[in-house]
């Protein structure tokens, strides 16, 4: 097939620089009018889909008006995408991709429109040859990010991603470095579209979705586990610990890890938290909060619940949070304020209800040796009467049995004239009544 060798002798012998925004026809008659000709030949061919039979016109005006106007190259290039996608036979099919690529390439020589024309002829061979020569795909596409940066196209950045992998995976020709450095240009590039998004008050859901899906990529060809991110991201974050894009990787690769404990998670996950770009999130507060005080960090740990109270406007939320509030106070000996938070809670939802329940009885089952008089056994015990009613309203029949081991003997009440039945109040902290029983 000739077309592929006469349109790089084209793109060899052309060489002026101009935008091709205006048409310009050719100033000889004859040559304007075969030009004239050619073009209503072409448009008439491509709008009836016979492609090849356009060829031959658009190929004379691609030789002899280089500079026409943008759109025939547009032109040109959708008829030969579609004879490429239309053949069976390899080596034809070849011959159309080849002269695709160098209408591109023409375009850019005459035209100028570099960047973006560069971006579209990288995606066209994409299409074309990822599976036959992807490596020079993967070229392409490096050469196109660098020309286009922050512009480059969206249709470009998850199928860059999947041209990694497929060099990566199938061809094993690419190092975790490599890879990485792939995998942080694009975030970045993905963020600023974000930035630049919300700026215009437009939303942001699709970039969302295409980091998700290049982070779904990044695990199938590196083994992202928390080793994986104190080697490689530690050190970059401890440079930069306001670097929000890092930060947002560090969480989330070490949350996949289930190593949270750990305190670069921790200080990841503040960065994250108080981004200031972002909006604070609820469940991210709430846990901060848990994890902080099951450090003993109660100041980081009061100071996260309470921002989480704010944050969370779901009723479930907003219990959760008030029973980790009521925790705290619990841990920190305030167990009259840890009651409190507990009724907010059942009052709140009814979903956690059960559960603040539980926790008021697990306060009157531990407050034997803060209440006890001393005076009698009877008295005494009616703490562990109460934990048990709580218990009960608890539905959690292992610790109703637990308390009751605690309840006072018939000997006990006989001694103090009291009666199964009897209403009998706790004082200390508690000032609650409840119903006597005996455990035997």
């Amino acid at each position: 097939m000739a077309s592929v060798v006469m349109l790089a002798l084209l793109f060899t012998a052309n060489g002026a620089f101009a935008q091709c925004k205006e048409v310009v026809w050719p100033t000889d008659g004859a040559q304007r009018a075969k030009a004239e000709e050619s073009k209503v030949l072409y448009e008439d061919a491509k709008n009836s889909k016979q492609y090849k039979q356009a060829l031959p016109p658009l190929n004379w005006l691609l030789a002899n008006v280089p500079q026409f106007h943008s759109s025939l190259y547009i032109n040109a290039a959708d008829i030969y995408d579609e004879l490429a996608s239309a053949e069976k036979d390899a080596a034809r099919k070849k011959v159309y991709v080849d002269s695709l690529m160098i209408v591109y390439d023409m375009r850019m020589k005459n035209c100028g429109e570099d960047p973006v024309v560069h971006n579209r002829k990288a995606l066209a061979y994409l299409k074309h040859n990822i599976n036959e020569q992807p490596a020079e795909a993967l070229k392409l596409l490096d050469e196109t990010f660098k020309k286009n940066g922050n512009n480059i196209m969206d249709a470009t950045l998850v199928p860059y991603f999947q041209t990694v992998r497929l060099n990566a995976l199938k061809f094993k020709n690419m190092t975790d470095v490599q890879i990485l450095e792939r995998y942080d240009k694009l975030m970045e590039i993905i963020d600023n579209k974000i930035k630049k998004t919300q700026s215009e008050g437009k939303p942001v859901d699709k970039y969302k979705k295409y980091k998700d899906d290049i982070d779904a990529i990044l695990i199938t060809m590196v083994k992202v586990d928390c080793d994986f991110v104190r080697a490689n991201l530690a050190p970059k974050y401890k440079q930069n610990p306001t670097d929000i894009s890092l930060a947002k990787k560090i969480f989330s690769f070490m949350l996949q890890g289930k190593c949270t404990d750990d305190p670069l998670w921790l200080q990841a996950a503040e960065t994250v938290y108080n981004d200031p770009a972002g909006q604070k999130d609820c469940g991210l507060a709430k846990n901060l909060g848990i994890i902080y005080m099951s450090k003993d960090d109660f100041e980081k740990a009061e100071k996260f619940l309470t921002e989480a109270q704010g944050v969370c406007t779901d009723s479930q939320d907003k219990a959760e949070v008030l029973l980790s509030l009521g925790t705290l106070s619990s841990r920190r000996g305030k167990k009259s304020e840890a009651r409190e938070l507990y009724r907010q809670a059942a009052s709140a939802n009814a979903t956690v209800a059960k559960e603040a329940y539980e926790k008021i009885g697990d306060l009157y089952f531990n407050s034997h040796g803060d209440c006890a008089k001393k005076v009698n056994q009877a008295d005494d015990r009616l703490v562990y009467l109460l934990a048990a009613d709580y218990y009960q309203r608890a539905g959690n029949g292992k610790k109703i049995a637990m308390a009751k081991e605690g309840f006072p003997s018939k000997e006990e009440i006989f001694l103090v004239n009291y009666q199964p039945g009897d209403t009998k109040k706790v004082e200390c902290w508690i000032n609650e009544s409840t119903t006597i029983r005996t455990r035997d």
